[in-house]
């Protein structure tokens, strides 16, 4: 099994990691938002296009 990271050989203590390292990279991609699960309900939608709108009038043109 090759580590999702770096495609190095895993290590049983890390699984399915290779590296202590690798395994905290995946947790910093989770923890920054990097990893999610697209939400099909209304109102995440409706925040999301108000949250778009909201960055879109802030910058100054």
């Amino acid at each position: 099994m090759a580590c999702p990271i770096c495609d190095e050989e895993t290590v049983v203590k890390y699984r399915p990691f290779c590296s202590r390292r690798c395994a905290d990279i995946d947790l910093a991609k989770w923890l920054n938002g990097a990893y999610a699960t697209p939400s099909q309900d209304p109102e995440d939608i409706e925040k999301a296009l108000d949250a778009v709108d909201e960055t879109q009038q802030a910058k100054p043109h």
